[in-house]
């Protein structure tokens, strides 16, 4: 036992933790010792069982194949992901690695693929930050950069710096010492492996001393982004200095001539000139930053949020298409016509198949929706009349009244609307164009004014969950200052965005406001706002949000200063 090497020790202890039931398998001879060690790869019996179920009958039960299926939600350690956050840190985050005892594994397989991507989410927006700090308009970080993304940009002209003194004097040093073991090894077989590590180091020391840093003009670098990607081998790609078409300047000041500066009409005094903050997105996400939240001024809606919201819409339209059986097959008809005579990719709010259309990303309060409990209730009442047969259901369909084939083909039709909003995929042709996306949402707009549809008469209304929650601050007052007026906004102003939030769901109960992704085209804020507001200005806070908690004493020296108060918050 003595002479037993410690792999040897580990391998048999591995084959040992194979589950019992394939420990039984081979004992009868069910298997062979290689698909049995393919199968020491994983620590999961229920899976290691699985698999064997699947392969046993099977012809592809190779142990390469048994390897494959047991792996095949996980990341190989030679991964460019994985390389580039680096094994260290993924398992100080706490990342498990499966590892095989009995073949070449290159490292393993990184198990939680959902820690791997959120690692590499974190620090590819940590090196976004730092170029960011360069004053670039726009960092676009990912994985990987589509290719062709800077198809219609112009590239700017840096001027590389030029090397230092003490630089070129390094790089003379490293020269003269590659030169010479060059010489002293040139007849050698083979190098010694201390020689060939440091003829490594010097030329890597060599290449980055030759790779000069490049420096841009700062007004082209004002309105100019940078492409951050992951290269084969796991290194960091940094591509700069990339203008978008709508980001030039439509004037160039000529030489000599001073900027106009902005004068306030107010002060008469001068502007200072606005601080151009980065516009960083990771994975095609845009990254927010804690001051964010803060600013006066109104952010884009999140998107999951607007899909959210529009899935809402949807739904909600199924509904009322359903109870208009006219509308829904003027709707019917009009597609099939359009897609008859007009040679034309297939567009609009409607697919015509008719494929029911699910929501990728949707409330936890959708499925308990007035719209979502409508259809939900209708299906079932007519699933339990429509007959499985196919010919059993085509006499069914020729005997039925028009009145009620009509109602049927409602219900069928409205499983088909689509008024979903998605991102625009502008690099290829999968997914929908913005061209597209605009006449779906155009055509579901004119959907329901013809059924008369209404997101307040179908059940929404914002809460914390939905939207208030999910906003910035600039934002929630101005759902309240259009839903409840500018005295209801004023009395929110001063707090904390959680408490805004809750406040501002009570203030907003039963004035009809909706978001803008659920609101049509030309709908604007709901006119009679002030309305919503007592007109003796005596809406007042309720205690736990109006009180926070202090003494009567801290509360009096609040009194005294409030605009410090204000402040504060």
């Amino acid at each position: 036992a003595f002479f037993v090497g410690v792999n040897v020790v580990k391998q048999r202890l591995r084959l040992m933790s194979v589950s019992p039931t394939l420990l039984d398998v081979y004992a009868e001879d069910g298997m062979t010792l290689e698909q049995l060690m393919a199968f020491s790869v994983s620590h999961d019996h229920a899976r290691q069982e699985q698999v064997w179920e699947n392969v046993r009958n099977s012809w592809q039960k190779e142990p390469f194949q048994i390897r494959r299926m047991l792996t095949e939600t996980t990341v190989r350690a030679a991964d460019k992901r994985a390389v580039f956050v680096g094994i260290d840190a993924y398992e100080a985050a706490g990342g498990t690695i499966l590892r095989d005892l009995f073949e070449s594994d290159d490292g393993g397989w990184l198990q939680d693929v959902g820690l791997l991507d959120r690692l590499v989410s974190e620090k590819l927006t940590v090196v976004a930050d730092e170029i960011a700090a360069h004053g670039w308009k726009w960092v676009e970080a990912a994985v990987s950069i589509p290719y062709g993304v800077t198809h219609g940009l112009r590239e700017i002209e840096g001027v590389p710096i030029e090397i230092t003194a003490e630089e070129q004097a390094t790089r003379d040093a490293l020269q003269g010492e590659l030169d010479r073991l060059v010489a002293e090894y040139e007849d050698a077989d083979e190098l010694p492996d201390e020689v060939d590590a440091r003829l490594g180091e010097i030329e890597a020391a060599l290449e980055a001393l030759d790779n000069r840093p490049v420096r841009y003009d700062p007004d082209e670098v004002a309105i100019a982004g940078v492409f951050v990607s992951i290269d084969a081998d796991g290194s960091l790609s940094v591509d700069r200095g990339y203008v978008r078409p709508e980001d030039e300047r439509p004037v160039e000041i000529a030489d000599g001539e001073a900027q106009e500066e902005e004068v306030d009409p107010d002060t008469g005094e001068i502007r200072a000139p606005t601080v151009q903050r980065a516009v960083i997105t990771i994975g095609g996400q845009p990254v927010q930053t804690d001051e964010e939240d803060e600013d006066d001024g109104l952010k884009p809606l999140p998107e999951r949020l607007v899909i959210e919201l529009t899935a809402h819409r949807t739904l909600a339209l199924r509904n009322a298409l359903a109870e208009n059986p006219r509308v829904a097959m003027t709707m019917l008809l009009h597609k099939l016509v359009s897609d008859t005579f007009s040679h034309t990719a297939p567009t609009g709010c409607l697919e015509a198949n008719v494929r029911h259309i699910f929501f990728s990303a949707q409330s936890e309060e959708l499925k308990d929706s007035p719209s979502a409990q409508a259809v939900n209730d209708r299906h079932e009442r007519w699933g339990d009349h429509v007959p499985a047969d196919d010919q059993t259901l085509w006499d069914w369909l020729t005997n039925l009244d028009d009145d009620t084939r009509m109602e049927l083909l409602a219900l069928c039709v409205s499983y088909g609307v689509n008024a979903l909003f998605e991102r625009p995929n502008p690099y290829s042709g999968s997914g929908v164009s913005q061209h597209g996306l605009d006449v779906r949402m155009a055509q579901a707009d004119r959907l329901a004014r013809a059924t008369g549809m209404n997101m307040v008469a179908a059940g929404w209304k914002p809460t914390v969950g939905n939207y208030l929650g999910r906003v910035t601050k600039p934002r929630i007052l101005e759902a309240v200052r259009e839903g409840a007026g500018e005295r209801a906004a004023q009395l929110i102003d001063h707090m904390k965005k959680g408490d805004m939030a809750k406040e501002a769901e009570r203030l907003l109960t039963d004035t009809g406001w909706l978001p803008e992704p659920l609101r049509m085209s030309d709908d604007t804020a709901p006119a009679d706002a002030q309305l919503a507001v007592p007109e003796s200005g005596d809406e007042e806070l309720p205690a736990f949000l109006a009180d926070d908690g202090e003494d009567d004493d801290l509360a009096e020296a609040e009194d005294d200063e409030p605009a410090a108060m204000i402040a504060a918050e």
